[in-house]
């Protein structure tokens, strides 16, 4: 007896919508998403990353209060080197990322996060010497850089350090020192076009070559710098792609099986058939996409059913040590005009339940609290990482500096008082806070350290198999030599497609 399985249409063989903006003002979005998507002339909420003035007003009234589990949170930020006021910024001309390459990029990754860490603690405090701080390392890096270059592993930097620039920027655009249009150019000439060409051309290979966490940092970017710099046609393209894209990283594709109620009714996350970094990796990379779209009344959490909770939701109870249902893929792999081959996973990798990354707290505040849906296994995750850490907390490699963290004290808040059934899918629609952009950042009331383990621990994942030099998690370019095979009874392959194919209940 087969398992009965909803699944999405298989990858499209090539091509993205570039410039549409059809997906924004689709089902489930609200009225405020299609008119801006239309070009009205609405303008996009600021500060409205992962953080509205309402997320920051909160923050900074919770740890005035002395509210748990905030001030868990913020003991967090204040312990981290990189929150410091006075942090010296190292910028460089040109930053490289991959082997074979004078690899300088560890300098950005640590001033990036010493920036949006700043920018974090002066909200919450009012004191101006974190502010200033954040601004003279985002003003330090727009006057030097020029590119970003190195082996395929550039389009990594590009995605991961482009969308945490802008969330870093975004703390502090209405400085009256912060060169807001010079880091906006900055921005969009090296990370955000870098992103966009990733996504139409994923470095001239077939589209199923780089893994889902690949797409999902460059859709980060490419969201995050057009909501930065105010690119209605940019934002359009990256939401477009994460509902229709043809790379492993829109949601079909990413969640390729959804199952039925009697399997628990989770999604099914491609990476996880990899290991259990690069899953987590791109679980948060999911999560961040969805939070920063949210922030502009684009409801993508809720998307296809809410098909992410679902994967989420699978993540989290293999992540936890649980059974998971699997079923096999293949994905095509090579250069467009060139070689070529093709990987098979045909079960979920083995976990480390020690091992997380800070990214549950900002999907489990959106499910459960938002929303009021059940999120079982989110649930238990979060709790289990909290407090929340950041940047500098999760080992020295890049991986642990690939979610910007602190998910406890941002993302922490009250239930909605809306009434709604939990587990249902309908939910409000978002809800951006006020506008800030044209002034400096409000002052808070005043008060008084891509990745691995949970708590301070600095080792890596514990799966290996598909991990760069040094425990690098996030590191997966051309140096990523992953075992396959041509898989018997797989369907037969089509150019650049992922075929999936069903599991009998006893897992022939």
């Amino acid at each position: 007896m087969t398992r009965q399985i909803s699944r999405r249409s298989m990858l499209k063989a090539s091509g993205v919508a570039v410039g549409a903006a059809a997906g924004l003002g689709a089902a489930g979005g609200p009225a405020a998403a299609g008119a801006r998507a239309a070009g009205t002339g609405a303008a996009f909420a600021h500060p409205g990353l992962l953080h509205t003035r309402t997320d920051l007003d909160r923050m900074a009234a919770k740890v005035k209060a002395g509210a748990a589990p905030y001030t868990a949170g913020f003991a967090r930020l204040t312990a981290n080197r990189h929150a410091q006021s006075g942090w010296q910024a190292r910028p460089q001309a040109v930053v490289y990322r991959g082997s074979g390459t004078p690899e300088n990029y560890s300098l950005l990754y640590n001033d990036i996060h010493a920036a949006y860490q700043n920018a974090l603690r002066y909200h919450v405090t009012g004191e101006s010497a974190y502010a200033d701080t954040a601004v003279a390392v985002l003003n330090a890096w727009s006057a030097t850089l020029t590119a970003v270059n190195g082996s395929a592993d550039r389009f990594l930097a590009a995605g991961l350090y482009g969308y945490q620039f802008a969330n870093a920027a975004e703390l502090v655009r209405g400085h009256g020192d912060f060169q807001l249009s010079r880091f906006q150019e900055m921005l969009s000439k090296n990370f955000g076009t870098m992103s966009d060409d990733f996504l139409v051309r994923h470095n001239n290979a077939v589209v199923s070559n780089y893994w889902t966490n690949w797409d999902l940092a460059n859709m980060a970017c490419v969201l995050a710098t057009g909501i930065f710099c105010d690119d209605r046609a940019q934002v359009a393209r990256a939401v477009d792609y994460f509902k229709h894209g043809a790379g492993l990283g829109a949601i079909g594709n990413a969640i390729p099986v959804v199952y039925d109620e009697e399997d628990g009714g989770l999604g099914e996350w491609l990476e996880a058939g990899r290991d259990q970094g690069h899953a987590l990796l791109g679980v948060g990379l999911m999560g961040t996409f969805c939070e920063m779209a949210w922030n502009q009344g684009i409801d993508l959490y809720g998307y296809d059913d809410s098909r992410f909770l679902k994967g989420a939701q699978y993540v989290a109870k293999w992540s936890l040590g649980g059974q998971v249902p699997f079923t096999a893929s293949t994905r095509r792999k090579g250069a467009v005009g060139g070689w070529s081959g093709s990987e098979t996973v045909t079960a979920a990798a083995g976990v480390d339940p020690s091992t997380t990354r800070p990214i549950w707290a900002m999907i489990a505040n959106h499910y459960t609290k938002r929303r009021g849906m059940s999120a079982t296994y989110v649930t238990r995750i979060a709790a289990k990482a909290a407090p929340e850490g950041g940047g500098g907390d999760y080992g020295p490699n890049s991986g642990g500096y690939d979610q910007l963290g602190f998910g406890t004290l941002t993302f922490t808040r009250d239930r909605v008082s809306e009434g709604k059934a939990a587990g249902g899918t309908t939910s409000s629609s978002p809800s951006p806070g006020r506008s800030a952009s044209a002034s400096a950042p409000a002052t808070a009331p005043a008060t008084s350290s891509a990745s691995s383990p949970a708590s301070a621990s600095a080792s890596a994942s514990s799966a290996p198999s598909a991990m760069g030099k040094g425990g690098d998690l996030a590191t997966t370019g051309t140096g990523d030599i992953v075992a396959w095979s041509a898989g018997a009874g797989i369907t037969a392959l089509a150019g650049g497609l992922l075929l999936l194919r069903r599991r009998a209940r006893g897992g022939q």
